[in-house]
């Protein structure tokens, strides 16, 4: 009889730690939001429940391993998803917590107007070799604590002759970048951080820009154009594609909105996701009673 108490608070314990666990991993997948990363984050939480059913049955050897596996788990997707962790991170250090549970909206550029309003903007501008920076999101707002000055706000409809009067030398705002959500023009005069990386003396202070905010932030791409020579190139991760074409930039622009069309937000509900891995939780805690049980 006095076991049942005892049995009781060790369920207890165990319940609380799967709900801590799966609490983090809702805050990752809000912060991730894309199915690219799903499989890899669905194995890890797998892992982590086969770690703890073999602590739980006593198999030392297999515990050890699958222990040892989590670990080096984690540390490869704090590798791989350095981006995610480090916003993650910040926001805990700003005391954000409860945002950490609410899935951020996703912006989607339309593949069809907006798209070619952007390159024949781009392509005029490449002609009359007037420098350029475009910075499109292709996912999750950007923080504006991302930017060294986040620039002066317009959210106005995106056209060609907007953004050609923007980058004309005799405006106040043409040395800055333009930023460009959910098809509107958010704001101009944007300053950027450059990028360390030891670039080409062909390269200037906007190709520069470009590859600093996307090295810092994954979702968005930069469209340049140089200044001097009026080539086009492509930012994306922190790698230049150059020199483009209007009609290559144009390919380059429909693929990557189109494919991030049809991602699809992988942060569920809370409610679904306790219901979902709170219903294996308790099969194997089931399993592991029955276990017990029986050797009694």
């Amino acid at each position: 009889m006095q076991t049942l108490p005892l049995l009781f608070v060790q369920n207890l314990r165990f319940f609380v730690d799967v709900g801590l666990v799966l609490a983090l991993t809702y805050m990752m997948l809000v912060i991730i939001g894309e199915r690219r990363t799903l499989w890899m984050v669905r194995g890890f939480i797998v892992l982590m429940l086969a770690a703890a059913l073999s602590r739980r049955l006593e198999l030392t050897l297999l515990s050890f391993v699958l222990g040892n596996l989590v670990i080096g788990s984690a540390v490869a997707m704090a590798f791989i998803l350095q981006s995610e962790f480090r916003r993650f991170l910040e926001q805990i250090g700003r005391g954000e917590l409860l945002q950490l549970f609410q899935s951020s909206r996703r912006t989607t550029l339309k593949s069809g107007s907006v798209t070619d309003e952007i390159v024949d903007a781009v392509k005029e501008l490449s002609q009359n070799r007037i420098g350029a920076l475009l910075i499109l999101e292709t996912g999750i707002p950007i923080d504006e604590r991302d930017f060294s000055v986040p620039g002066v706000r317009i959210n106005a409809e995106v056209s060609k002759e907007l953004i050609q009067t923007i980058f004309q030398t005799t405006t106040l705002l043409h040395d800055g970048a333009v930023l460009i959500r959910d098809n509107r023009l958010i704001a101009a005069g944007v300053i950027l951080p450059l990028s360390e990386r030891t670039a080409s003396r062909q390269l200037g202070t906007r190709h520069r820009a470009a590859m600093g905010i996307t090295e810092r932030v994954e979702n968005c791409i930069c469209v340049v154009v140089s200044e001097e020579t009026g080539s086009i190139s492509l930012a994306e991760r922190g790698t230049l594609n150059r020199p483009l074409t209007s009609s290559k930039l144009k390919d380059l622009l429909g693929a990557r909105f189109a494919q991030t069309a049809e991602r699809d937000t992988v942060a569920p509900n809370l409610r679904s996701l306790v219901h979902q891995l709170g219903t294996q939780v308790l099969t194997l805690t089931a399993r592991i009673l029955g276990r017990r049980k029986g050797r009694s």
